[in-house]
């Protein structure tokens, strides 16, 4: 189980969790209008470093000089249900079928992080968030500004810093293997 801190923080943290998150997927034009495509996800959390978004939040809220520290976006990855994402049901809302997981091997390995590509999240009790896993695989960028202003209605909690940088690490490590056919 995870340890989560509750307490409010005006600036967005690596280790937040926000709830109802838009990603803008797409923004074409068409004869003259604009479609957009935009997908809401229910749970993300907050990859970009800690240090970066201090360091942004500073220079905007201290009217610096220069504005190199500014993020442009944030890293953030979507947090799905358990249950969902072993039935492979996670993405249904957007007419895909994802891989289930149908062995007790799986399972036991997936629940214990022996899956690089995934993290499971099992939340305190007093947490409305149940049993989560991310899935590294679907990470997107959210403007910073964007997260800043949802922060107050959409925060739910922050992961400990011990919990947030084996997130971290183990985000790192999916990213930087090394891709065979």
């Amino acid at each position: 189980m995870i340890k989560v801190n509750k307490e409010w923080n005006d600036r967005v943290c690596q280790g937040d969790i926000f709830k109802d998150v838009e990603y803008i997927e797409y923004a074409i034009e068409k004869e003259g209008s604009i479609e957009i495509s935009k997908i809401i996800f229910p749970l993300v959390i907050v990859l970009t470093q800690d240090c970066d978004l201090a360091q942004d939040y500073t220079f905007r809220s201290e009217k610096k000089k220069t504005q190199d520290k500014y993020l442009l976006s944030s890293l953030v990855a979507p947090i799905y249900n358990l249950e969902h994402l072993l039935k492979g049901e996670h993405l249904s809302e957007l007419k895909l079928n994802m891989l289930f997981f149908e062995s007790k091997t799986q399972i036991t390995n997936l629940k214990n992080n022996e899956i690089p590509r995934f993290h499971c999240l099992e939340f305190p009790p007093d947490t409305p968030i149940v049993t989560s896993v991310i899935d590294f695989k679907h990470y997107f960028t959210a403007n910073i500004l964007y997260l800043s202003s949802i922060k107050k209605k959409s925060f739910i909690c922050k992961v400990s810093e011990l919990y947030r940088e084996d997130i971290s690490q183990r985000f790192a490590s999916f990213l930087s293997r090394i891709g065979l056919p």
